[in-house]
């Protein structure tokens, strides 16, 4: 962690109070989806966006090949009682559980005739909107198209009563005699059966003396046992980006959103799926003068009319919506300036930010580029507050990863909902925990889906399996440059992009190709 003096009064503000917490301590608690060992992956199965919504009971994945599968908080439900017993409770027997909810298909593969253009399935994105009537909604995108899907449990309805009575019913179905009705043949002679072939019903049909006591109207009941989950598209956003979407993100005011493509961010209403406004274009009257394209934008999470976006220059701008309609020009400029005599080749390319994320209060903001995680006070716009390395030791490596485009991936990052520590991935399925409050030396190096003494957890239509607690914590600088928390060669194959910090809980859900991993602290 670097910074000082200033830094460290910003920092102390992160933490809320003096002097570093305790490190945490990370165990694993559950895996979806793992595969066997030999197995290959589909490529359809990788997952490609993860997101908590804000109560932290929910969990939605998205995949390349355009599903969403839904997770929801079952220790809550099962321990009985309200959150706050729980939370009373000792935490160090129990740790958060989630269990398969339900699955749909968000997106399918398209082809854009006018430009000869295969628009690939793949979820880019998922941001959750307000839960409303007990229905949940969510918005998802692939390169092109945003969606917004509701969720809704709904009763399963059964007829409980047909409208024979079956006590006078036989066999074929014919109404038995009775003391109170003429015999069947009765009401044939009386022009039931006209025709006495066929069935058709003549014009002088009479009803017996007394009516008909065993004809009765159908009753249909909700049975409460049972119920089903119905995912259905509420709206679909398109035709609104030239260049693929790389974020989407939920204004506070619950109402709008903004979608970004590499030359632009637009502003959406969710009730209004035909129109959107254009706040952010950078794209020259020359595409020949471009340097830097938007990698990733986010709203603020208090205030409803500032957001930030990131380039691919390693800059973050943060604009205010109530400047101007068309927020070219920024409130504020966020960037490292560059050391003299450090730049090479590669400069620009790990410069890039490939995900930035404000912390809960809206203080701060997170970056993540190829190289490291900074933190930004955005009251402060002279450089970052700290500085993590999270892969230093591959920067002897930059020309091999150049040559197997490995220096193009883009991992995430997100910060704890109480502002005292930042996350992200790296390769070998690794993702690095780092402590953000002055005099923290915390950073936690923990690696997926290399748990032993598996036991085989079932859930509907999609398996799990739930793994011991039983983890590898490295610290930082233990690792042998270019190698992994077990001392073997980095495996670039392998990659953890996508992870995602529960709001109110020391928790976090990684994604290692087609598996969800869980930790907890």
């Amino acid at each position: 962690m670097n910074g000082g003096g200033d830094d460290d009064a910003a920092a102390a503000a992160v933490s809320g109070g003096s002097g570093p917490p305790p490190s945490l301590e990370w165990r694993f608690s559950q895996v979806f989806g793992e595969r066997a060992a030999g197995e290959e992956v589909q490529e359809v199965d990788i997952i490609s966006a993860i997101e908590f919504d804000k109560s932290g009971d929910h969990l939605a994945t998205g995949d390349r090949g355009g599903r969403v599968v839904l997770f929801e908080r079952t220790d809550m439900k099962d321990h009985g009682g309200s959150r706050r017993d729980l939370e009373r409770a000792d935490y160090a027997v129990r740790h958060p559980e989630f269990r398969y909810k339900t699955e749909f298909q968000s997106h399918e593969p398209e082809f854009d005739y006018l430009k000869s253009l295969e628009i690939e399935e793949k979820i880019n994105k998922i941001r959750w909107c307000q839960p409303a009537n007990g229905s949940l909604f969510l918005l998802s995108t692939n390169d092109k198209t945003i969606k917004f899907w509701k969720i809704q449990e709904k009763k399963i309805k059964k007829v409980s009563d047909m409208n024979v009575d079956p006590s006078k019913t036989v066999g074929n179905g014919s109404l038995a005699s009775s003391s109170n009705s003429s015999s069947p043949t009765q009401f044939v002679a009386n022009g039931l059966y006209a025709d006495g072939a066929h069935g058709y019903l003549s014009n002088d049909f009479s009803f017996p003396p007394g009516g008909i006591p065993s004809l009765r109207l159908p009753v249909v009941v909700v049975t409460s046992q049972e119920t089903s989950l119905a995912a259905r598209c509420r709206r679909v956003y398109a035709h609104a980006h030239d260049y693929h979407i790389n974020s989407i993100s939920n204004s506070s005011d619950g109402e709008t959103f903004i979608s970004a493509d590499d030359l632009r961010i637009n502003l959406w209403n969710l009730e209004i799926s035909n129109q959107s406004f254009n706040i952010v274009d950078v794209k020259p009257a020359n595409m020949e003068d471009l340097t830097e394209v938007i990698t990733s934008a986010e709203f603020h999470p208090i205030h409803c009319n500032m957001l930030a976006y990131s380039s691919s220059k390693g800059s973050i701008r943060l604009i205010d919506l109530r400047q101007s309609a068309l927020c070219d020009t920024h409130a504020k400029l966020f960037e490292e300036p560059e050391a003299p005599g450090s730049r090479s080749f590669f400069t620009e390319i790990i410069a890039s930010i490939s995900d930035i994320k404000f912390s809960k209060d809206g203080r701060y903001v997170l970056s993540r580029d190829y190289m490291t995680l900074k933190l930004w006070d955005i009251n402060m716009d002279s450089g970052p507050v700290a500085t993590y390395q999270v892969h230093e030791h591959l920067r002897p490596k930059l020309c091999d990863l150049y040559e197997n485009d490995s220096i193009f991936d883009k991992f995430e990052c997100c910060l704890s909902g109480d502002g005292l520590r930042v996350a992200s991935g790296s390769y070998s399925n690794l993702f690095r925990v780092f402590g953000v409050a002055p005099g923290s030396t915390e950073a936690t190096t923990l690696e997926a889906s290399k748990n032993p003494m598996r036991r085989q957890v079932q859930t509907p239509s999609r398996p799990s399996r739930s793994l011991s607690s039983i983890t590898r914590v490295v610290r930082r600088g233990s690792e042998s440059p270019g190698s992994d928390a077990n001392g073997n060669a980095f495996d670039f194959t392998t990659k953890l992009l996508h992870l995602a910090w529960h709001p109110t809980e020391n928790s976090i859900a990684c994604a290692a190709a087609n598996s969800l991993y869980m930790y907890y602290a």
